[in-house]
């Protein structure tokens, strides 16, 4: 892969330069990127002295030469653009000169926007939609930002990236050793630095050290950093005047330090591991991005701050410390408390080292490196594929050679070491419980039944001497001693359970096994009241739906329907905001069956407003699990993603996310019957065929086996329990689904109860 970066560079003295510079650097570094160069801007009357990888400048007031610009990038073969956005680097009206040179390019482009104004004069949003348009992704740094740009540019959500600004990976030290090395080692330090300009607030700052002063008599405020080079060339040096006068004024001239210098890397850490606080006292809250900030904080420094954008969400968590704009004493206070309390501070600044390590250059350059590929494969900036248009996907025949060898007289084996059963890992009732749901969901399947009609008394067996009792719970874990390892599985092992006995309760095939597991449902249904896992209430739930329907006089069990399905619904209203719809503030694993239960709770109890809500989650989890390239990417199991992320972990992927999106969609599709949905349960089935990111087949059709996943650069080769019956769930669900599709030629919108995911053979 080879990079294009266009923005200011060093030795250009600004915080962009900086950044454009430190990115370079950082996805340079990557094994898989053969080249990185940077395109610089350069603004008239100025002349640098550029480093090799600086390989072409553009002059920022000449149209031809942006245009050139582009011509080389074309020419030079570059696989990918990645432009840093700053209305005044570019020249013309709102820079749109940038535009010339953006849509002549043959290559994919990432913008990353330093700053997004929330009111845009008219030239300003047109530079921005044209950007928006012509680019497969973009990056903010800010979760504030990512809204601004939804909210007043319309920019699609799936196209819009969140990185946080890089930081260096430097160890956490206390200040003493820097403070010795710059000569403050009797001090106590409170710093600024950045390029110096009014709208920075320093004069916050000064006007609060008096207060300062009384708690910590030593204390001195270090501003750092040269005139802003425009405001230089306007006014020259006025503004700083100004601030050393109030200095005077204040009569605290030995207690803030004036330091007109633009510092190398090595300079600059060293004056922050000095400092004791940081300030950043900025008058407006529309700073979207401060590169000052993220090295103070990435570098354990504990920081006080008025609360712009950038600051608010970054210090959110305490490891900062927020005051209003302008608010002298707060901000005097807040300085002064933190230097009368060392452990109170060390604290902060630690929290602070701790909550940034994601947000070192190296990890920033993977990300970026992420986006790039991704641009490469596709344009991101299109709704996902799974509902614009039909795909077809041949179904398999279900083969159950695996399933079987993945048994024994006791049960079903937790894992394989690749398609031999791994007996040091024993068994589980997660598994047995799959295995008999599987067994009931082949009901009326002339080859599954008989290729299982062996083994599903095994499983039943397996559940009911997993119920203990004593504390009205299933055990979940069982080494291959059959000595059970624990007195009480998860709450979510109980719920999944709970789920397959419902089930099991609802099967015609044999009415003696379906009395078991009807009594023993009852038994295990009420521990259920007091779980807190949402999980456990939609496994619960769904096997409910199996329960309620031969045991309709429960009226019990009824009502606890209705709770559970309430808690549910309750959480998505919590958790929902305008980017964000999920039950939770995190993807994890098993997440479409949130969304099931309460489509299937709702056709059966008639409350709409759970039908609602569980098409609404859905739509959004297609939305987040569908790659730019229009397949199934299930969310990674390595971190998986949380409501700050733009998007989700690619990696491990697992067949269990697959399933669950197959049957979920096929339960949306019995009650809002549109093409959509059937797409995305086809294009989730897809995966496990080998449309996927690695464009690796999965399933082993002769045998039935499947993979236990994807790494990010090959296939899990081991073939275990949960796996093999995530393949035959969902190759089952897609045989029942698509004959019930072609019933409903014209699709309907909207809460149709018609054909409840049970019924869809019938």
């Amino acid at each position: 892969m080879r990079v294009a970066f266009i923005g200011n560079a060093l030795p250009r003295r600004c915080g962009i330069a900086t950044f454009t510079t430190d990115l370079e650097l950082a996805v340079s570094s990557l094994g898989d990127v053969s080249e990185t160069a940077i395109i610089a801007m350069c603004d008239p009357g100025s002349t640098y002295d550029f480093p090799p990888h600086v390989v072409r400048c553009i002059a920022q007031a000449e149209p031809e030469s942006y245009a050139a610009a582009a011509r080389f990038i074309n020419a030079e073969g570059f696989d990918v653009v990645c432009l840093q956005h700053e209305f005044g680097i570019f020249g013309g009206e709102a820079g749109s000169l940038i535009l010339g040179l953006v849509l002549a390019l043959e290559v994919p482009l990432v913008t990353v926007f330093h700053t997004v104004l929330d009111r845009p004069s008219d030239p300003q949003r047109q530079v921005m939609n044209v950007l928006i348009a012509a680019s497969a992704r973009v990056v903010v740094m800010a979760r504030k930002g990512r809204g601004i740009l939804r909210q007043i540019y319309g920019a699609p959500p799936e196209k819009i990236d969140i990185i946080p600004h890089g930081i260096p990976d430097v160890p956490l030290a206390t200040s003493h050793v820097a403070k010795e090395k710059l000569g403050y080692g009797d001090r106590e330090v409170i710093l600024t630095f950045g390029l110096i300009s009014p709208n920075k607030g320093i004069e916050t700052m000064i006007e609060a050290m008096p207060a300062v002063i009384e708690e910590a008599e030593n204390a001195v405020y270090v501003v750092m950093g040269a005139t802003h080079p425009k405001l230089l060339a306007e006014t020259g040096e006025a503004y700083r005047e100004t601030l050393i006068a109030r200095v005077q004024a204040l009569g605290i001239d030995d207690h803030v330090v004036f330091l007109n210098q633009f510092v190398d890397r090595p300079a600059l850490l060293d004056h922050i591991a000095m400092c004791d606080v940081y300030v950043t006292p900025y008058l407006v809250e529309s700073q979207m991005t401060s590169g000052t900030l993220a090295y103070s904080h990435g570098l354990g420094r504990p920081v006080v701050s008025t609360p712009y954008w950038h600051a608010a969400e970054l210090l959110s968590d305490g490891s900062g410390v927020l005051v209003s704009f302008g608010d002298t004493a707060a901000m005097g206070n807040a300085v002064g408390a933190l230097l009368a309390n060392d452990s109170a501070r060390l604290a902060m600044g630690r929290k602070a080292y701790a909550a940034s390590r994601a947000m070192t250059w190296a990890n920033t350059g993977k990300r970026f490196a992420d986006i790039f590929r991704t641009s490469l494969r596709g344009n991101a900036a299109r709704m996902p594929l799974s509902f614009q248009g039909p795909v077809e996907v041949a179904l398999p025949a279900p083969a159950f050679g695996h399933l079987g060898a993945m048994c024994d007289d006791t049960g079903m084996f937790q894992h394989a070491v690749h398609s031999i059963p791994d007996r040091a890992h024993g068994y589980c009732i997660d598994d047995n419980a799959r295995a008999l749901l599987l067994c009931c969901e082949l009901e009326g399947d002339a080859l599954g039944e008989a290729a299982t009609s062996g083994l599903t008394d095994r499983f039943a067996a397996f559940i009911q001497h997993g119920w203990n009792p004593d504390n009205r719970r299933f055990r979940n874990f069982m080494g291959f001693s059959r000595q059970w390892l624990e007195p009480a599985g998860s709450e979510d092992s109980h719920g999944r359970t709970l789920w397959a006995l419902g089930v099991c309760a609802a099967s015609r095939t044999d009415p003696v096994r379906a009395q078991w597991a009807k009594r023993l449902f009852g038994e295990a249904l009420g521990t259920v009241a007091h779980f807190t896992s949402p999980r456990a209430w939609a496994f619960t739930l769904l096997g409910l739906d199996g329960y309620c329907r031969v045991a309709p006089q429960d009226r019990v069990a009824g009502k606890q329907r209705l709770d559970l399905a309430y808690r549910l619904d309750h959480l998505l209203s919590a958790s929902e905001t305008s980017e964000w719809t999920w039950f939770e503030d995190r993807l994890s694993y098993d997440n479409a069956r949130l969304s099931q239960a309460l489509i299937v709770t709702g056709m059966a109890t008639g409350a709409d407003h759970l039908i609602h809500a569980g098409l609404r989650s859905l739509r959004w989890l297609v939305t987040m699990q569908t790659a730019p390239q229009g397949h199934f990417r299930p969310v990674g199991s390595q971190g998986f993603m949380l409501s700050d992320r733009s998007s989700p972990k690619a990696f491990d992927q697992q067949p269990l996310e697959a399933c669950a999106t197959i049957a979920a969609c096929a339960t949306a599709f019995g009650s809002d019957p549109v093409d959509g949905w059937l797409i995305s349960a086809r294009r989730a089935f897809a995966w496990f065929l080998g449309d996927n990111d690695l464009a690796i087949p999965l399933v082993d059709i002769v045998s039935g086996s499947c993979r236990d996943g994807l790494h990010p650069d090959r296939a899990n080769e081991n073939r275990g329990a949960e796996s093999v019956l995530s393949y035959l769930l969902g190759l089952n669900d897609m045989r029942r689904l698509e004959p019930a599709a072609r019933r409903h030629p014209e699709p309907s919108i909207g809460g149709n109860r018609a054909v409840p995911l049970h019924q869809l053979d019938a």
